[in-house]
């Protein structure tokens, strides 16, 4: 017996049941398949700290219309999930929890507190999958990763391993960011540029021969302390014979040098820069090319260290205000101006990052990131849209060289030993038995973890068993399309295409489609301080995870940011109602022996009609999904949907329903075939409804999610139909027009007096006519005269619809009047255009011959005008 739909649409009974339907079957499954290409898609891994945001959902349903649609269209298609540990993010959470429980992390102990991070990650890792399932994703979760698993960590430490010996990775002390409140160091991308208000101090550095002073304008006083010299550009006259003399340094009352270096601008400022090289990264290369002392002033959480008398203990900006005002009072501060500049904070906390020496594990990035532009040069790799590849460019042809470690617990440990009698540092995978300097055999591993991008940088490969040879990896890498928002290109894709290709040879995907953030109605970003949020969790609870959905592939276009409104998620709701309603009018009116989908042998003009548009809609999607231009293609749908098959062909088809028999049957088979194969289509962007009416109609596949997609037919294009049709819809559309401008109500009908050279078609049409624009007769002919009769006029033809049937003589000819006036301006307005001579000359051809074309039309269309106002005098 065929299944019945519910009177009205309920998500909350469809979802759950439907997804679970999905895992039974084992769809999201993809193994190596010699018979099939693969298509491969690696999950932005979420983060173990929190739960599914807006930006997620947005970034997730791009992902998986891309893989439902490849997986329809015969691919073996794998989209990998897993989550990241998240080092920074997740360690404070860890520590933040054991405070409330009076706990600290260093009471606990290393071992201790580990046990606590992996029970978070048990809790909300299955905590943000559940999440990712409420949305439809359609992962293979039988390989679920997590980038401090067993396979992952083991990659982590091959690539160290490789990357050590090669002399890419070395430890060295160097300038690095700093975050005083997760007190560990950060990669340079991993600092976010704010600009803030601040101030220009101009101070007096006296000459130590009492000969004068140079005027030094900084903004950050309270590191003058750490200062080691005082810094000119070696063409400035002003300061040239100054070169190589000492100067007094405020307050601390030691000479430092002054040196010559062509870091300086000469138009900047005074010319004269103080140099502090353990606090800034300018300086500390100035530092090494002039052989400085490096000096850190600073404790790990920014307070000034001890040694530095009164300003020992003070927090950065306590000490910034005891500096300026001891520099007034002994007559060193000149001026204050107000500045504003970029100030650099930590990505996760928002804490102003410390430039500070420290030694650490750093990547040389030069040899690695040239293969990287090269592959996106020579079209290895491409971006949509195109003009992110001058970021990429531009980060790579600048980058330094990367900070890999970091001064937390929760993360993949340095493989680094050192001895405990002589220091001697071994690098290697397990620990050494035996010094190879001193021959001891105790040795202690080196504390610090590895950046979370690192391992992260591996997972196109790391997923798939690297460095082992699986069969996954060599037949599902390279991957093919990296989804994710332009805000972390140099977080994550700039390190996945260098890994790939350092350890693989080849880039791990050849397309990146960037998307936009997701804003508030308002154009905002959406954050915790203005409690702007949208918890998609809530919206799918509400209006269901298709409407979300739809919501959010709908005006989407590749790099730009879009914006979050409930209204338009209650419009996708709408449509889906819409499709909904469709389909139980079908299964109302249809026949047991349909069993399939199938055409009739014999079809009608509307049936002809309706197969084109489908037919055509297929080749659109199917090629705005190959161009990645997803919002266009889901307007299309949506257009389709609603005007084409819902509010014209199933009003077309009621009439023959109605009648019964063969043309009832035949009927019922067009609606049947469209509907289905719509239902194919709208799939990937909702797969949850279109799932639920699949399992009701009749169908030729177990589940919609393995449908064959849809394909272009040319048997079923119909162009001269579809024209011919389009001729009689125009009519129908100008008659209810004409019919709602003049306040006439529906029930009142009126006869239709038709005058075309498309005589057959209308006449064959005609009973279309009768229902769908009220007439009380249709009568065709080639030349048609009714005096006193309203006058509609389309490109194919003219109507005449006795007044008396109508309305008020009066109004109409105003009316006409009105139009009359407005077509005369347009055509006024075209004539002006094609009379600038400036315009005929530049302008391409076609455009010229497009608007005499136009205005031709216009002045057909100005005297059939004038034969309505004349006929009705």
């Amino acid at each position: 017996m065929r299944k019945q739909l519910e009177k009205v649409y309920d998500p909350k009974q469809v979802e759950d049941r439907t997804y679970q339907f999905w895992l039974d079957g084992g769809y999201f499954h993809a193994e190596v398949n010699p018979d099939k290409k693969p298509f491969t898609i690696v999950i932005p891994p979420p983060n173990v700290t929190g739960q599914l945001h807006m930006g997620h959902a947005l970034d997730e349903t791009l992902q998986d219309i891309l893989i439902r649609w490849k997986r329809m269209q015969g691919y073996e298609a794998l989209w990998m999930p897993g989550t990241d540990h998240a080092a920074i993010a997740t360690e404070a959470k860890v520590v933040a929890a054991l405070k409330e429980e009076g706990l600290t992390k260093e009471g606990l102990g290393r071992e201790k507190f580990l046990e606590r991070a992996w029970e978070w990650k048990e809790k909300y890792e299955g905590r943000i999958v559940s999440q990712l399932k409420k949305l439809g994703s359609s992962c293979d979760w039988e390989r679920q990763r997590f980038t401090m698993d067993e396979g992952c960590s083991k990659a982590v430490q091959e690539v160290f391993l490789k990357l050590y010996d090669k002399g890419l990775i070395y430890r060295g002390e160097r300038i690095i960011n700093w975050c005083p409140h997760c007190k560990t160091s950060l990669s340079d991308a991993e600092v976010e540029y704010q600009e803030k208000a601040g101030s220009f101090w101009h101070i007096k550095y006296p000459l130590a021969d009492g000969s004068g002073f140079l005027e030094v304008a900084t903004t950050r006083p309270e590191t003058m302390l750490g200062d080691t010299a005082v810094a000119v550009h070696p063409d400035d006259e002003r300061y040239k014979a100054l070169v190589g003399k000492n100067l007094i340094l405020p307050l601390v009352d030691k000479e430092i040098p002054i040196v010559a270096d062509e870091y300086v601008e000469m138009d900047f400022g005074t010319g004269v820069v103080k140099i502090t090289p353990a606090h800034d990264p300018n300086d500390f290369e100035v530092g090494l090319r002039h052989n400085l002392p490096v000096i850190n002033i600073f404790t790990e959480d920014a307070h000034i260290a001890e040694g530095w008398g009164k300003y020992s203990g003070m927090d950065r900006m306590e000490a910034r205000r005891a500096i300026v005002a001891d520099l007034e009072a002994g007559g060193y501060l000149l001026s204050t101006e107000d500045y504003s500049h970029n100030v650099g904070e930590c990505y996760r906390c928002g804490e102003t990052v410390e430039p500070r020496v420290s030694k650490q594990w750093f990547v040389k990035m030069e040899p690695l990131a040239k293969p990287a532009i090269d592959a996106v040069r020579q079209g290895e790799t491409k971006f949509i849209p195109e003009r992110f590849d001058k970021i990429y460019y531009h980060w790579l042809e600048n980058i330094r060289d990367w900070c890999i470690s970091r001064q937390i617990w929760w993360g993949h440990r340095i493989p680094a030993w050192y001895c405990d009698g002589c220091g001697e540092m071994i690098v290697a995978a397990e620990a050494p038995t035996s010094c190879p300097h001193c021959g001891g055999s105790h040795f202690t591993q080196d504390p610090d973890t590895l950046d979370t991008w690192f391992s992260s940088a591996l997972w196109p490969f790391s997923t798939l068993g690297w460095p082992d040879k699986t069969p996954e990896l060599d037949y599902f890498y390279p991957t093919d399309v990296l989804v994710t928002g332009y805000d972390i290109i140099f977080f994550w894709v700039v390190r996945m295409m260098f890994s790939g290709l350092e350890h693989m040879g080849k880039a791990p995907f050849h397309t990146v489609l960037i998307h936009g953030l997701v804003r508030d109605a308002q154009g905002r970003k959406m954050s915790k301080s203005l409690g702007n949020g949208i918890d998609p969790l809530e919206i799918i609870d509400e209006y269901g995870a298709d409407a979300l959905r739809f919501m959010l592939a709908t005006g989407n276009s590749p790099g730009n940011d879009m914006r979050f409104s409930e209204e338009k998620v209650k419009a996708s709701r709408n449509f889906a109602n819409k499709i909904w309603n469709a389909t139980r009018f079908i299964l109302m009116n249809l026949s047991e022996e349909i069993t399939a989908p199938g055409l009739p042998d014999a079809l009608e003009i509307e049936d002809r009609w309706v197969l084109t548009k489908y037919n055509n809609l297929v080749k659109e999607v199917t090629d705005n999904l190959e161009k990645y231009e997803l919002g266009l293609a889901v307007q299309k749908l949506y257009d389709f949907i609603w005007d084409i098959l819902c509010d014209w062909y199933i009003e077309l088809t009621k009439t023959r329903i109605q009648a019964g028999g063969d043309t009832a049957r035949d009927a019922q088979k067009v609606l049947v075939t469209v509907m289905t194969g719509t239902l194919k289509l709208l799939h990937p962007f909702m797969p949850f409804i279109t799932e639920e009416i699949w399992q009701a109609l009749p169908n030729d596949c177990e589940s919609i999610m393995v449908a064959p997609w849809p394909v272009y037919d040319e048997a079923l294009n119909f162009a001269e139909e579809e024209r011919d049709f389009e001729r009689v819809m125009a009519v129908i559309k100008a008659v209810r027009i004409r019919r709602a401008e003049m306040n006439v109500p529906p029930s009142k009908k009126a006869s239709l007096h038709i005058e075309t050279k498309f005589g057959p078609v209308f006449e064959r049409c005609a009973a279309f006519m009768q229902r769908l624009a009220s007439a009380s007769q249709v009568e065709v002919a080639p030349e048609q005269n009714i005096e006193g009769a309203v006058q509609v006029i389309t490109d194919s033809a003219r109507v005449f619809i006795p007044m008396d049937e109508l309305i008020d003589k009066e109004k109409e000819l105003a009316r006409l009047e009105r139009e009359k006036a407005g077509c005369e301006k347009e055509i006024k307005s075209f004539e002006g255009k094609l009379a600038n001579e400036n315009f005929v000359a530049k302008a391409p051809a076609h455009v010229v011959e497009a608007e005499r074309a136009k205005l031709q039309k216009l002045r057909e269309r100005y005297e059939k005008i004038l034969e309505s106002i004349a006929a009705m005098k």
